[in-house]
């Protein structure tokens, strides 16, 4: 038990983190803001994607945040993963999926292991 806590505290903790890291960037950081440019994307889309993550982070990281709940922030971590992937291949630039993968995997962990812990205490 105590090991599955450890593991879903970490694998929430990187996530969280990187997210969090993330979503402040997108409001701080005007060269993502050219990125988002670059790629054909409006700016309000930054804005959107930068309070969503900063949104579902807080959701993940918050022990009182209902399940449910959190289920949406991994649902939507994960779409928007799996999207950043897709883009920076379609763009010819498959250097950043490295630590993208690593981040998907880390979020896949931490679902897997909050169940283990809210199973084993129900």
């Amino acid at each position: 038990m105590k090991k599955d806590k450890i593991i879903y505290w970490v694998a929430t903790g990187i996530v969280t983190a990187m997210m969090l890291m993330s979503g402040v960037m997108y409001f701080a950081n005007p060269e993502i803001a050219a990125g988002f440019v670059k790629l054909g994307f409006p700016d309000y889309f930054r804005v959107e994607l930068g309070a969503a993550k900063l949104i579902g982070a807080v959701a993940l990281i918050v022990p009182q945040i209902p399940i449910r709940v959190k289920e949406w922030a991994y649902a939507g971590f994960g779409i928007n993963f799996i999207s950043a992937i897709i883009t920076h291949f379609a763009i010819g630039d498959a250097k950043g999926t490295p630590m993208i993968f690593f981040l998907l995997i880390a979020l896949v962990v931490s679902n897997i292991y909050l169940h283990k812990t809210k199973t084993a205490v129900a």
